[in-house]
């Protein structure tokens, strides 16, 4: 036998009641069925987790760390059934590196101002899927194509690509810069979700690469001058750094920002949600 909420919703109505006839009382069962109850319990797990006595019952040190423990599941299954009853009034967007850069502030307060009762957050979540995958996000906001078939997606909107260079780098004195420009350089690269590759060079005049982990890591080895990256506008915007300094990259192709969800299961803002980014987007 498994154990059951009923038998944690006992336990902790003994605890809070203090005696086994006002839990049942406000259990609204009788003090029979709470005994049983108990019992059960304490034969499922093998120890004894309240002091009887004719004055008064008392949980013992076990039954102490029980309870703590009972009291917090029983929150998760609370939880979990305003979750999945309240008609989604919370929506979770993922992104791995920079939101939606300089119309993050803007998709905050519109989003608020027309949708009240869904409570919106935004998360950074450094994975392929920026947290689909993993449960932790309903939509995703990505800037790379991706082939699990499990997701959909559309694109909201495209953003120029930008090197980010150490500010003693001698190309910050351009005004922009070139592929070939970097070709001879070691190009930082996120293989996992960052939205450029040495593929975006020509096959012959490919720089070389070193793996970063994240956004941190990435910014912190460029201004070292060791290294230099190439990323999407949204990534300018939200991240100027002392030692970093940003120039276009005239000649790569712009990066597609993609709004993603599952295709079975898509959230029921996802409508609104792409609207709003493709409006954003367009001006």
């Amino acid at each position: 036998m498994d154990v059951e909420l009923r038998q944690l919703r006992c336990l902790i109505a003994i605890v809070d009641e203090g005696t086994f006839t006002d839990a049942a009382i406000a259990l609204g069962v009788s003090q029979a069925a709470v005994s049983r109850t108990i019992s059960a319990l304490e034969k499922r797990l093998g120890v004894r987790l309240l002091r009887r006595t004719s004055r008064e019952t008392s949980p013992t040190a076990v039954g102490l760390r029980v309870v703590a423990h009972a009291r917090r599941v029983l929150a998760e299954v609370d939880n979990l059934v305003q979750e999945a009853t309240s008609g989604h009034v919370e929506l979770r967007i993922g992104h791995a590196w920079s939101a939606l850069g300089r119309r993050t502030l803007a998709f905050q307060h519109r989003w608020r101002e027309a949708h009240p009762e869904t409570q919106m957050h935004l998360l950074r979540i450094n994975s392929p899927t920026a947290g689909l995958a993993e449960g932790t996000a309903d939509l995703a906001v990505i800037r790379r194509p991706l082939e699990d078939r499990r997701f959909e997606s559309a694109i909201v909107g495209l953003e120029t690509r930008w090197c980010a260079l150490a500010a003693s780098d001698p190309l910050v004195r351009r005004r922009s810069v070139r592929l070939a420009d970097l070709s001879s350089r070691v190009l930082l690269v996120d293989q996992r979700t960052g939205t450029t590759s040495a593929d975006l060079w020509p096959a012959d005049a490919r720089p070389a690469t070193q793996e970063s982990r994240d956004i941190d890591d990435w910014l912190t080895v460029i201004a070292t001058g060791r290294c230099v990256g190439v990323t999407a506008q949204s990534v300018v915007d939200q991240y100027p750094r002392p030692g970093i300094v940003y120039l276009p990259v005239r000649d790569a192709e712009p990066v597609a920002v993609r709004l993603t969800w599952w295709r079975d299961d898509p959230h029921p803002a996802t409508r609104s949600v792409l609207e709003l980014l493709t409006e954003l987007y367009s001006t």
